[in-house]
């Protein structure tokens, strides 16, 4: 029933775009953009000028929400997840400081730049490559304002493949990434969508974006996402080898000699029982102290991250899943931001 209905959805927009001159239709699809992107731009810059204000800060990690959804290939809850991870971040349930002691109410730590208005692009008949671009200018237009780092929060995985390329374009190379997942998502174009929440990182290490890319927590693979890590030199280390993979991977040291180190977290690279709000229930996977300690002994420079495939519409009463993922971005504000 939602793959019609997502049918449906394009249908009319291709019948809005048939029944306008298209001279008019770009034209105000290019206005749409400008006025989304502008938003960004002088929220960003509000609060570049703010820390460049203050002083002696080297990074601040900047929330940029991408609440895009439709290119799930099961559920498209992810698309209303950002308010509420942002919710949960400042619950009163818990205290500001971080595990490794920051406060993220001090904006040398953590700032809010907004969101990406997916659905108000979409309803103006903007297609997923224009809307992929548009996701990658409103980093690069975070990343303009020194010391911001953005920490994007989705949305389905397929946010990480605009974000990334971004990342890399802006730095001038490619970095390494570091993906938590149940699934290695590198699906050359799964159900034939190359935008596909399973294909994205296909589509950023056929970009040449990552020179490493590790795939940890994996424990939903088939023969193609193999063949596909073969073929792009992945790291894919499975749920079935962590108790033998656990020390390395709790003392990684990455970024050397490219522009720094990117973080991907799904959510669902945790086990359900720690994370029932997600798409996919995947059993057998990391436990939240697990993803801690990769994190927390992580050594590089971490340049950007996202937190991904929360997905309220399966979360629990209490929201529990929210506190997962705003503790996830917590954390890794805190390993950003000096």
């Amino acid at each position: 029933m939602k793959s019609v209905a997502r049918r449906g959805i394009h249908y009319l927009h291709k019948l809005n775009a048939e029944h306008i001159p298209k001279h008019v239709l770009e034209k105000g699809q290019d206005r749409v953009i400008e006025a989304s992107l502008t938003l960004i731009r002088e929220r960003a810059k509000l609060k570049g000028e703010l820390l460049r204000s203050l002083g002696g800060v080297g990074a601040s990690a900047a929330l940029l929400g991408v609440p895009l959804g439709h290119n799930s290939s099961y559920l498209q809850g992810p698309a209303f997840a950002p308010p509420f991870i942002r919710e949960a971040i400042w619950c009163g349930s818990t205290n500001s400081t971080t595990e490794e002691g920051k406060d993220i109410s001090d904006p040398r730590v953590m700032v809010d730049v907004g969101d990406v208005p997916v659905q108000d692009l979409r309803d103006s008949c903007i297609d997923d490559d224009r809307l992929m671009n548009i996701v990658s200018d409103s980093v690069k237009i975070v990343m303009e304002e020194e010391p911001l780092r953005p920490v994007v929060l989705g949305g389905d995985h397929s946010i990480s493949y605009p974000v990334v390329r971004a990342v890399s374009e802006k730095l001038g190379g490619p970095v390494d990434v570091l993906h938590l997942d149940a699934h290695p998502d590198i699906y050359d174009a799964f159900e034939g969508n190359k935008y596909s929440h399973a294909s994205s990182f296909a589509r950023i290490m056929e970009g040449g974006y990552a020179r490493r890319l590790l795939q940890v927590g994996i424990r939903s693979i088939n023969w193609e996402g193999r063949e596909q890590g073969k073929r792009f030199g992945v790291e894919q280390y499975e749920m079935r080898t962590f108790s033998k993979d656990r020390n390395q991977l709790e003392n990684l040291k990455l970024g050397e000699g490219v522009k720094g180190v990117y973080i991907s977290i799904d959510v669902d690279c945790l086990d359900p029982a720690f994370a029932p709000g997600v798409s996919h229930f995947e059993p057998g996977g990391l436990s939240f102290r697990d993803v801690l300690n990769i994190l927390h002994n992580l050594k590089g420079d971490i340049v950007a991250a996202d937190v991904v495939e929360y997905n309220p519409q399966r979360d629990t009463a209490d929201a529990v899943t929210a506190m997962v993922a705003a503790k996830l971005v917590r954390e890794l504000t805190a390993r950003i931001s000096k």
